[in-house]
């Protein structure tokens, strides 16, 4: 017979956790509050990993999933969590990492962004698996903790246009006669065109390539198709369809972007996150602002746009380059200069030959940014860092730095909600330097 459990809290994954016998316990498919059986699939000598049987007691904040293949893509684990009790727990997330790790605390809780909660994925990774046992050819993402990929005929999480579109794909590529080299689909909408990357190990044949046609004209997506690296990438059919791109109609920008290229992939949600963002670090004309990890521009425009002038860093020389461009295009090359650099190589020496800035924005990836906030002098650093953040640990840890020995304080941090429906916590923080 299965246990009983008494689920104490979520971890970051989005489980169940309890203790029995002097163990963590993780369990898939609880939440906080409710009275479980559950049945152990991993045993540890410090933890153990198990599964919902039976919910005796259910959670108040407990929702039925609205997509039938909840529980078996892996590309959402919440959906059964009511979307503000969601919020509350990435913010609690937030809160124990800066406790715990960074021992610090914001002066003030921003209050959580959030935003549409379906539909919302405007960039995706499909997987495409041939697997005859179910039935022929599979689209879809992979199923929780696994490497399979999951049998699903739609996604409530992608932009209708496109989850509708799975049968579809499904049918275009079974046939394919590369269809056995053909592992990938990458999702790319923009404001005005719907994108699909089609990554192909071989040439398609001239029948593959009028059947590609026909669904690009019958589904009204634009294909490109993708032979190597991502730099590989170019458009196939139609030809003509409109530029892939994003706007921030509040500060009048239009950023073009390949599929390719990394963009967040909530649009709705990216919007309030960059007014949040300028609204924190208030740059102003005739300040010297440095935006590191800067992408193709997503907060290096708007602060230019706002009469700063900025230098917008980045590791990728293709973003650095669709910065420059998009900097021109919005008419900001005066006020923009984009740069390579890596920066995750960085080191006090060079951080000063950049010369003095009054305020920085830093957006890094999931490793964060150690080696940059290491590198800060301790007495002449920007007076204002604003840090979005898509791991609260690394935040955190990072945090501890900029607080315990670079002499800033912790004004303020709040989430926002990036992934409904996932374990993902998106975040920002506010440094200024103490007086």
């Amino acid at each position: 017979m299965n246990p009983t459990l008494k689920i104490e809290s979520l971890d970051h994954e989005g489980r169940g956790v309890t203790h029995r016998d002097g163990k963590a316990v993780f369990v898939d498919g609880a939440l906080t509050g409710e009275l479980v059986e559950a049945e152990t699939y991993r045993k540890k000598p410090g933890y153990e990993q198990a599964r919902v049987t039976r919910i005796l007691e259910p959670s108040p904040y407990r929702v039925e999933p609205r997509c039938r293949w909840f529980g078996i893509c892996g590309g959402c684990t919440h959906q059964h969590l009511h979307e503000a009790a969601q919020v509350a727990a990435k913010q609690r997330v937030l809160e124990d990492c800066l406790a715990h790790i960074g021992k610090v605390a914001p002066d003030i809780m921003l209050s959580p962004i959030h935003g549409p909660t379906w539909g919302y994925r405007r960039k995706a990774r499909l997987s495409v698996r041939n697997v005859p046992r179910k039935g022929g050819l599979l689209v879809g993402f992979h199923e929780r903790r696994s490497s399979y990929v999951a049998d699903m005929l739609g996604c409530e999480v992608l932009p209708p246009q496109v989850g509708r579109l799975l049968p579809e794909l499904r049918a275009l590529v079974a046939g394919l006669s590369v269809r056995d080299r053909l592992p990938q689909i990458e999702v790319a909408v923009g404001d005005a065109v719907s994108v699909l990357v089609l990554r192909i190990l071989e040439p398609l044949t001239a029948a593959d390539a009028a059947r590609v046609r026909d669904f690009a004209e019958r589904c009204g997506v634009q294909i490109w198709l993708q032979p190597k690296g991502p730099e590989s990438a170019h458009p196939f059919h139609p030809l003509d369809a409109p530029t892939l791109d994003y706007r921030l109609p509040e500060f009048g920008l239009t950023l073009p972007f390949r599929p390719t290229e990394f963009t967040q992939v909530n649009q709705d949600m990216n919007r309030m996150l960059v007014r949040r963002a300028i609204t924190l670090l208030d740059p102003r004309p005739g300040e010297r602002i440095a935006d590191f990890f800067c992408g193709l521009g997503n907060f290096t425009l708007p602060i230019a746009r706002r009469g700063a002038e900025v230098l917008g860093m980045e590791g990728s020389f293709p973003l650095v380059q669709r910065g420059m461009e998009n900097a021109a295009r919005n008419g900001l090359a005066g006020r923009c200069r984009f740069q390579y650099m890596d920066l995750f190589q960085i080191a006090p020496g060079i951080l000063a030959a950049l010369g003095r800035f009054d305020k920085w924005l830093v957006d890094p990836p999931r490793d964060g940014a150690i080696d940059l906030v290491k590198s800060l002098p301790e007495s002449s650093g920007p007076r204002r860092i604003v840090y979005v953040s898509c791991n609260p640990a690394t935040l955190a840890r990072d945090a501890a730095v900029l607080v315990h020995t670079k002499g800033y304080r912790l004004k303020a941090a709040g989430v926002a909600n990036m992934f409904p429906h996932t374990a993902h916590v998106e975040s920002i923080a506010l440094f200024e330097r103490r007086k």
